[in-house]
């Protein structure tokens, strides 16, 4: 079993290459749901929803979210009616929502949720939430708290971060397979996501910092930086707000005390040194992946790092 950690847009491109080079059975996958949003009246996950239509082969590639070739007429209609509109959902991805939202409501957990819909789409790999407790990823800027959908989505990622909180992890306990993946692991490995805000609220779940510590399997993490610059989204910006460089450095920092590989892009070949000085190894290779078979050379490249065969 791969254990991998992952957040959503990022992560789903490295989830397909890993699930073209290996058995997608051969995954587990534990989603941040920090930025989980209630819409609608709707639970909705955004993450967990990327990984699910990523490895079901409906993910949106184009966007990075939604369903592909997904309709808007709810949504229009919506909007119409006077309702919130700035956090777009497609109609077969409203059906996702309404059908979770219906599980949640008649006693399911979020993990039974997600793997009933994962059954339904034909996903072989095994994708569980973080916790089947409530934890929210929030943003303090200067106007005050804003949930991360707020700050990302709808004030696009403008205002000024002074702090990021995950609230509920001191009542939050790691979902049930969590754990046990991840004593078992042949490897794992953690997706180039934002590290703040999509593999933070993970490593915030009291147990799975722990966990990742005492495995004896190799634990791997794909840098979100290139070249002084995140790849995507606001990752940049929350890394200096926790005092931290917009560098593949910064992870020594935050995945130190567990990372035994540390994989960069080769624009930051020049950091290796560095890296290896800290007691992690370094393996520069082309992290961009801009179509399906960059994704799957990265995979290979992680796959060979922590000595695992297809």
């Amino acid at each position: 079993m791969i254990v991998a950690l992952a957040g959503g847009t990022g992560a789903a491109k490295l989830l397909r290459g890993l699930a073209r080079v290996t058995d997608p059975a051969r995954l587990a996958v534990v989603v941040n749901t920090g930025d989980d949003l209630e819409w609608w009246g709707l639970h909705v996950s955004p993450d967990l929803d990327s990984v699910t239509y990523a490895m079901a082969g409906l993910l949106d590639a184009a966007r990075g979210w939604g369903i592909r070739d997904d309709t808007f007429h709810c949504f229009a209609a919506m909007a119409r009616l006077g309702r919130e509109s700035w956090f777009q959902v497609g109609d077969r991805d409203l059906a996702i929502h309404l059908h979770r939202t219906t599980l949640l409501r008649g006693g399911a957990t979020l993990s039974a949720a997600t793997a009933a819909i994962g059954a339904a789409l034909g996903v072989r790999a095994r994708i569980a939430p973080m916790s089947d407790d409530p934890v929210r990823t929030k943003i303090r800027t200067p106007a005050g708290w804003l949930a991360f959908q707020e700050f990302f989505v709808r004030d696009r990622a403008k205002p000024e971060v002074l702090d990021v909180a995950y609230e509920g992890t001191d009542r939050a306990r790691p979902a049930p397979a969590v754990l046990p993946a991840i004593r078992d692991a042949e490897a794992v490995v953690v997706c180039c996501s934002n590290p703040v805000t999509s593999i933070g609220p993970i490593l915030a779940v009291p147990g799975i910092a722990e966990a990742l510590a005492a495995t004896r399997a190799p634990v791997a993490a794909v840098s979100p930086i290139v070249g002084g610059a995140p790849v995507s989204g606001p990752a940049g910006k929350l890394l200096q707000a926790r005092g931290l460089p917009v560098s593949p450095l910064a992870l020594l920092e935050l995945y130190g005390p567990w990372l035994d590989v540390l994989v960069v892009d080769g624009r930051d070949a020049a950091l290796a040194a560095e890296i290896e000085g800290a007691g992690v190894r370094a393996v520069p290779t082309d992290t961009l992946m801009t179509d399906a078979a960059r994704e799957a050379a990265l995979a290979r490249a992680i796959l060979d790092a922590v000595g695992l065969s297809p």
